[in-house]
């Protein structure tokens, strides 16, 4: 199989205070990408075959710009990347980072909270999303949120967000063709529970990566449904 040639991280500056900076969960997923994007497949999807790539929470844009990045680096691979964030800070933040990598509105931002704010003819149309969720659980101890807090704020189980999430991304996912979900998960949270929902909602679900940090484990989970 021929490896495309090692693609520097994206160029990322962050001056925004209630942006959330790349830490290693998006390392995490830049890492895995790294070494399962090719220039035939995607993971084990022919990368001809994927339509639509969307980022979820992108933040910066670290992780939608590499995948733009790798698409200027392989003419095969060709889908439409789309970046969206609940943060009009991030969303203004990863437009400047697209600019700064030489990438001039090609990659579609949207300013939603998760689906909302999606117009429907993005519906049943996406081969690969990737999100890098909020995953740790809430504190009784933070009184007075800020918008930054809800970068890692995953509710009161920590995985709160994502069940909605899964919940909302089957009306998104391209489901007639090869598909998958990437997300982050923490061993802070009751991963057992979380499988069982998620196994409930149709997914069948490979962790695919891991790393310890500090005080916690974090996984890079990968997902398809199943239950056609």
């Amino acid at each position: 199989m021929i490896e495309i040639p090692l693609i520097p991280d994206p160029i990322i500056h962050c001056d925004f205070d209630l942006v959330y900076h790349p830490s290693e969960d998006s390392f995490l997923i830049l890492d895995y990408l790294k070494k399962k994007i090719n220039y035939s497949y995607f993971d084990d999807i022919l990368i001809t075959k994927i339509g639509k790539i969307l980022d979820l929470g992108t933040g910066t844009g670290i992780i939608a710009i590499f995948l733009q990045k790798i698409k200027s680096s392989n003419p095969d691979f060709n889908p439409k990347i789309y970046a969206s964030d609940i943060s009009e800070e991030a969303i203004k933040c990863a437009k400047l980072n697209e600019k700064a990598n030489n990438f001039n509105d090609e990659i579609v931002f949207l300013c939603s909270n998760l689906f909302e704010s999606f117009p429907d003819n993005l519906k049943n149309t996406f081969n690969i999303i990737i999100f890098n969720p909020p995953y740790l659980q809430s504190s009784k101890l933070i009184k007075n949120k800020t918008k930054i807090d809800f970068s890692w704020n995953g509710g009161s189980k920590g995985y709160n967000l994502v069940i909605k999430f899964l919940k909302n991304a089957l009306s998104y996912l391209d489901l007639k063709e090869e598909h998958y979900i990437y997300c982050v998960t923490s061993s802070r949270t009751n991963l057992k529970e979380f499988n069982k929902e998620i196994k409930n909602l149709g997914y069948k679900n490979e962790i695919v990566k891991n790393q310890h940090i500090f005080f916690e484990d974090i996984f890079l989970n990968r997902l398809k449904y199943v239950l056609y």
